[in-house]
């Protein structure tokens, strides 16, 4: 699976797609990566250290997904994140997250601090009917 990549037209940036754990909603019907998880810590920071290698930074913005919300990261992912994004000048990056995690956003914000954080959410996790 290829887990770097650029995005070179509209909104120019680099993209990873990193090991999370499982996703606490799991029932977006847009998701592609709900099986792309694991629950080995290990796995999770050996294989996203290899893929943040890849970041080159010359966009300067870095979009970051995985299987699940930025909040099933590990910690150890989010440092090597965050020294990514500082070694190599980025000023933006972006991750995704589950709606029920809006009132911990600025969790993520403050340790990202100096560092224009956006965020993206299915459409669908607004909708009852899609939800259930």
């Amino acid at each position: 699976m290829e887990r770097y990549g650029r995005i070179e037209n509209k909104d120019k940036r680099e993209i990873v797609l990193l090991k999370g754990y499982p996703c606490v909603w799991g029932k977006c019907t847009f998701c592609d990566y709900i099986d792309d998880n694991t629950v080995d810590l290990d796995e999770m920071v050996k294989t996203n250290k290899i893929i943040l290698e890849e970041v080159t930074g010359e966009f300067g913005k870095l979009e970051v997904i995985n299987s699940g919300s930025v909040f099933e990261l590990p910690p150890q992912t989010l440092l090597d994140i965050k020294n990514k994004v500082d070694e190599k000048n980025i000023k933006t990056i972006v991750f995704e997250v589950y709606y029920n995690y809006r009132m911990r956003l600025d969790e993520i914000r403050d340790f990202f601090n100096g560092i224009n954080v956006e965020f993206k959410t299915g459409v669908e996790t607004f909708d009852e009917y899609f939800r259930n």
